[in-house]
């Protein structure tokens, strides 16, 4: 199963580079390496009598390896076309159901989302096709290699029509999503509509196989439908997942640093916290930025700082204390908003921004804290 996901936290196996891509190997894939081999060791020694049992779970592992390398090449699909079109990749995931690309900014154009998304289910397909005509004209033995062959080709095709289904975080619902946009002019209606295609999908791969065994002669074994939830809820939660993706997203415009800035006050840094303060109340100032004898910024004092400090000792403790050096990182233009106010304390975390005009005049300070305040309720 393929996403296209933002950065997140990981522990897994390094296994090399291809194409300029990390690609990491989760813990989780050796629980599924050895199901696979388990469930399909059995069936290996019917189609190969010859084998003994030792050898067939062989034959069986080595499928689900393969089986892995299918999904690695339908991630490098969706990652090096994303390299080409200059969005930032930063690594390639195999875990538990299958794969994720870990793709850095959203493409730019609904042509360019729906080609991304469909590279990967396109890479399946070929390889179930190619592994189909070689199956039927070439490896016709009946040894381990056809085995493998028409097991790999057969999963390929799974894989690529299952991804193709229209629903996120799907390849399929992606490709919805772009089609959307396409016609909408808004991706943010593309998600949406994706995202509820993808809940659907997962109430109908519960729904199908428990009507299906309700309205059959044969008795109900819960185990058929173990898998169909494992499924349906990586793809719930990836649809909700979408969906506040959307709501957050929705109300980015709304961030804008001239709007959420708090006004500051030029101190020294062997003011008192008391006296800048008090100087900070009379000008109904929210903010304190440390300026050198020339006047010019050099820190930013840290509000949780002052709030920590006991008002009995304000007095005595100065305001270069409480305050963080200015990194030229954290010098933010006062005209800044939406997505590239975003990236900007998104490339430079921290706590507060001092915005500056164009001049280079200090205009005020964003707090993080007040920007947060935007998505409270998403």
């Amino acid at each position: 199963m393929s996403e296209q996901s933002p950065r997140q936290e990981f522990s897994g196996l390094r296994m090399g580079r291809p194409f300029g891509i990390p690609v990491y190997v989760s813990w989780t894939w050796f629980l599924v390496a050895g199901f696979i081999t388990v469930m399909f060791g059995p069936q290996m020694r019917q189609m190969l009598p010859y084998l003994d049992e030792f050898a067939a779970y062989g034959v069986a592992f080595v499928f689900a390896v393969l089986l892995y390398v299918s999904v690695l090449l339908h991630e490098l699909a969706h990652s090096v076309l994303a390299k080409a079109y200059g969005l930032p990749v930063r690594r390639i995931t195999l875990y538990l159901l299958g794969g994720v690309s870990e793709i850095e900014k959203e493409p730019p154009t609904p042509g360019k989302e729906f080609t991304v998304a469909a590279a990967g289910p396109a890479l399946s397909l070929a390889l179930a096709g190619l592994g189909g005509l070689a199956d039927l004209f070439l490896i016709n033995d009946g040894g381990i290699l056809e085995v493998l062959t028409w097991q790999l080709w057969f999963a390929n095709l799974i894989v690529g029509v299952f991804n193709l289904l229209p629903g996120l975080p799907l390849d399929g619902g992606r490709m919805l999503r772009a089609g959307v946009w396409k016609l909408a002019g808004n991706p943010g209606s593309g998600t949406v509509v994706a995202a509820w295609g993808g809940r659907v999908l997962a109430v109908a791969l519960v729904a199908f196989p428990l009507v299906t065994a309700l309205t059959s002669e044969r008795d109900f074994d819960f185990a058929d439908l173990v898998w169909p939830l494992v499924l349906a809820s990586f793809i719930w939660m990836g649809a909700s997942q979408s969906l506040r993706v959307a709501k957050i997203r929705a109300r980015i415009p709304q961030v804008n640093a001239r709007t959420l800035a708090r006004r500051a006050i030029p101190v020294t840094a062997e003011t008192p916290l008391s006296e800048a303060l008090r100087q900070a109340g009379e000008q109904r100032a929210g903010a304190m930025v440390v300026v050198d004898h020339e006047g010019r910024p050099v820190a930013i004092v840290h509000e949780a700082a002052v709030q920590a400090t006991p008002e009995h000792r304000r007095p005595w403790v100065n305001v270069g204390s409480l305050a963080k050096s200015l990194e030229r990182t954290m010098i933010l233009g006062a005209d800044l908003a939406g997505e590239a106010l975003i990236e900007a304390m998104r490339d430079a975390p921290g706590s507060e921004y001092l915005l500056v005009e164009p001049g280079g005049e200090i205009y005020g300070v964003l707090a993080t804290a007040d920007v947060n305040k935007v998505f409270i309720g998403v």
